[in-house]
């Protein structure tokens, strides 16, 4: 029997490891401005690092197995990983072209974008409040695209509208696909973009205060990966949507205090549209989790 001491500490440890996800996750946008190079650059270390990162987790993960059987991807997986791949491709551009703000935000929009793609496809029902939410969440969206008309910014959330159809798409994939290892198609998504990015750029051609960078924002990027996946595992779905909303916040303030970038008053209404949505949702799942004594499985 597990004592209450034991179970404690690991009542508390999914949260911690979800909430430090979303922070690692927030500084996506400060690294994509930070560097210098450009996004197929970006994509190109990022895919390596993060690639390999996650790779050695699969494999610790997995080492009782064959090397093979640990590395089994399936078709039905490569999908998943080349629409991963592509949403991250869209993901760094729209950091590159317009406000961390606009990105994060419109990021948040996805669960959103996800169930309307989950209906379609896999004929799953929605609920009342997700059809309120998704629809506050368009209103805030199109304030913030408003803003940008007529500014070189337009290029950048075009792109992020892009991305959120992408990722919305590679969470469905991984509804549909039960089977496929999800984590072993990030891995292999990162290896796709490190080989077609030397097609697009010349990855060597780097400073070496972008190549510290680059590690860095590999590294980041794997680590929140495994910390999300752990975490999960040790929580209600509903739980950890509500603490992985800080992603949004964070990542603003981070553009702000370290980029000193300050978006336009329409992002900022806009955003306070769009999370103020995602909350109330986040919010309202998980007290109908506990409220009904369940745990869903992510």
């Amino acid at each position: 029997m597990t004592s209450s001491k034991a179970a404690s500490p690991r009542r508390w440890h999914g949260p911690a490891l979800v909430l430090a996800s979303a922070v690692m996750f927030s500084f996506s946008g400060v690294l994509t401005k930070a560097i210098e190079a450009g996004s197929w650059t970006i994509l190109t270390w990022r895919g390596l690092v993060g690639g390999v990162g996650i790779g050695i987790y699969v494999w610790a993960r997995n080492r009782d197995l064959p090397i093979r059987d640990a590395f089994r991807l399936g078709r039905h997986g490569w999908l998943v990983a080349t629409v991963g791949a592509v949403g991250s491709i869209t993901f760094i551009v729209s950091f590159k072209n317009t406000f961390v703000a606009n990105v994060a935000v419109i990021y948040a929009a996805i669960p959103f974008v996800a169930a309307l793609l989950e209906r379609l496809i896999l004929a799953e029902p929605i609920q009342a409040r997700t059809i309120k939410a998704a629809g506050a969440s368009i209103v805030g969206v199109l304030i913030i695209v408003s803003g940008s008309l007529g500014s070189p910014n337009i290029d950048g959330d075009v792109v992020a509208l892009a991305m959120v159809g992408l990722n919305a798409l590679y969470m469905v994939l991984i509804r549909a696909y039960p089977n496929t290892d999800s984590v072993l198609a990030g891995a292999a998504g990162g290896v796709q973009l490190f080989a077609a990015g030397w097609f697009f750029t010349d990855p060597l051609n780097v400073t070496n205060a972008d190549a510290v960078l680059l590690l860095v924002f590999g590294l980041v990027f794997a680590a929140a990966t495994v910390l999300w996946i752990e975490g999960t595992r040790l929580m209600p779905a509903a739980e950890s949507g509500l603490l992985g909303s800080a992603e949004t916040p964070v990542a603003i303030a981070m553009a702000w205090i370290i980029l000193s970038e300050t978006p336009p008053l329409a992002s900022i209404v806009g955003a306070i549209i769009v999370l103020a949505a995602v909350l109330l949702h986040a919010r309202a799942d998980f007290t109908s989790a506990v409220g009904g004594n369940q745990v869903t499985v992510r």
